[in-house]
């Protein structure tokens, strides 16, 4: 029991310590940088003619 709980927990720290960085990172440069774009692109997929459906 006591070394399943080992091996669990040493998995959850690999983890965090490999992908905390990366997610760091792109959560920083996604929020500041990036959003006026992502929302512009959002906005023109949501009203393009391409989504309304044609009878």
């Amino acid at each position: 029991m006591f070394l399943l709980l080992f091996f669990v927990l040493l998995i959850q720290f690999l983890t965090y310590w490999i992908f905390e960085p990366l997610t760091s990172f792109l959560e920083y440069f996604l929020e500041i940088r990036l959003f006026p774009i992502i929302a512009l692109i959002g906005l023109i997929f949501l009203f393009s003619a391409k989504n309304i459906e044609q009878n």
